[in-house]
């Protein structure tokens, strides 16, 4: 029998309908037994007999590829493919996949919420009422905020339109723009340097730099408005977070809300800010929208399958 791993930490958590389709359609499922991200010697163990691994956010790279003779797709649980080697796969003929429209929804939404939280200041009064502090926190209505959103694609563009449907005032940057769109919506295209200096509350919706180098550096955040608000909820390592610490502890900026690190599990400085929200990578972690992706990339797999040609691998690779 076919052998595929499935290897995000949590996958079949919220329902059994992945597995069922793997099994239904003649496959053995090899589930990541460690609950947390997989390390490359560890994918390389589990996925050592499979022709197919349904991906999470672990390291597949050249090495992991070339000591996995059979493996030939990967199907990616979510939109980021930075911790794929997609050039080295292509040479591989492995067929590369992953599930754009399953996170969108979960993500935008928690961007909201996350905006929310940090300006009325949320998980500061549920601490202190859990430590039996009966103290009002103070904090910033989302009235009147220009939301500014670096990168427009399907999760910024909901973001967007989340926003505007409230009343704010919404500009936005994208290399590639969609005027259609904006007008539709009343989104405002602007340069990225005026987003980062006119937006109240900025977000960022954009994929980490190829160099792996932060794209909000220290200088980019000092043309940011005094007392505004960042909000990361795109990939880890797109913001200097030392960069960002300084800032948030002088009060530069008013708050920040972060999902994504450098490193993960994180436990870094700015876990003692005050005027900081952090949450574990959980962007997609809704169930409605968690097990669509894991259903869409298991149906990704089964269908590069069926279309794949015992020695015609590479022309169908994504």
């Amino acid at each position: 029998m076919n052998k595929i791993l499935t290897s995000p930490s949590s996958f079949g958590q919220v329902g059994e309908e992945p597995f069922k389709f793997l099994s239904d359609n003649g496959y053995e499922v090899i589930n990541n037994p460690y609950g947390r991200k997989l390390t490359e010697e560890e994918v390389i163990e589990l996925a050592i007999d499979c022709i197919g691994i349904v991906a999470g956010v672990e390291t597949i790279s050249a090495r992991v590829m070339d000591a996995l003779p059979g493996l030939k797709c990967i199907s990616r649980v979510g939109v980021g493919m930075d911790s794929v080697d997609l050039e080295y796969a292509k040479k591989k003929g492995i067929v590369v996949v992953n599930t754009p429209d399953g996170p969108t929804r979960s993500v935008a939404e928690l961007t909201l919420a996350m905006t929310m939280a940090l300006l009325r200041r949320v998980p500061q009064a549920d601490a202190n009422m859990k430590n039996g502090i009966w103290k009002k926190e103070t904090g910033n209505l989302l009235f009147e905020k220009t939301v500014g959103v670096i990168g427009l694609g399907r999760i910024g563009k909901t973001v967007a339109q989340i926003f505007r449907s409230l009343g704010n005032s919404v500009i936005g940057y994208d290399p590639i723009e969609d005027t259609k769109w904006a007008a539709k919506y009343d989104i405002k295209l602007v340069p990225f340097n005026d987003v980062i200096k006119s937006a109240d509350i900025l977000t960022l919706h954009i994929p980490g730099s190829k160099d792996k180098k932060p794209i909000i550096t220290k200088e980019i955040i000092a043309q940011m408005k005094p007392k505004a608000f960042l909000i990361n909820i795109s990939r880890g390592g797109v913001v200097d977070e030392t960069s960002l610490e300084e800032a948030l502890r002088t009060k530069q900026l008013s708050g920040a809300a972060v999902d994504v690190f450098s490193t993960e599990p994180y436990h870094g400085n700015l876990i003692n800010l005050d005027n900081v929200v952090l949450t574990p990578h959980l962007g997609s972690y809704a169930e409605e929208g968690k097990l669509k992706m894991e259903i869409d990339a298991v149906m990704n797999l089964i269908d590069a399958f069926k279309r794949l040609q015992p020695t015609n691998y590479s022309s169908f690779i994504a």
